[in-house]
C-alpha cells in the first residue's frame, strides 16, 4: 500500500502526494493539473485621492489638512499585496490559498509542484 508522503505542512495547510489541504478546503492532487502563484496589488487610488484632499485643506484649515493626510498615509501604509495559490483542475481555476507572505506562498507552490511531479 502506498504511504502518503508529506511535502509541506504548516498550521492549517498541508501538501501531500494525495491531497492539498488549505483551511477547510481539501483538493485531490489527482485532479490538479497545474499550480501558479498570483499576486494582487492593492488599489492605492482612494488613499492618494484622500491625501490630495488633505493637501488642499492645508491652505484653509492646516490642522484638519494634516489630520486627513496622516489618515491617508496610514491607510496607504497598511495596504498589503495579497498572494494567491491558484489551482487548475478539470472544473476550472480556483484560489486555494490566500496569504500576505510571498516566501510562504513560494514554499506552498514548490511543494504542490513537487507533489504533481512525484504522483506520476
Amino acid at each position: 500500500m502506498n504511504e502518503e508522503k508529506i511535502y509541506f505542512e504548516y498550521e492549517d495547510v498541508k501538501v501531500t502526494n494525495a491531497r492539498f489541504i488549505s483551511g477547510s478546503q481539501t483538493f485531490a492532487m489527482s485532479n490538479v493539473t497545474s499550480v501558479k502563484a498570483f499576486e494582487k496589488k492593492p488599489s492605492r487610488l482612494g488613499g492618494i485621492l484622500v491625501l490630495l484632499v488633505g493637501l488642499l485643506c492645508l491652505g484653509a484649515q492646516a490642522f484638519i489638512g494634516v489630520l486627513i493626510m496622516l489618515a491617508a498615509g496610514f491607510f496607504l501604509y497598511k495596504q498589503k499585496t495579497v498572494f494567491h495559490v491558484m489551482l487548475a483542475t478539470a472544473s476550472g481555476e480556483s484560489s486555494a490559498l490566500v496569504t500576505y507572505q510571498r516566501d510562504y506562498l513560494n514554499k506552498v507552490v514548490a511543494a504542490l509542484n513537487e507533489a504533481i511531479v512525484r504522483r506520476g
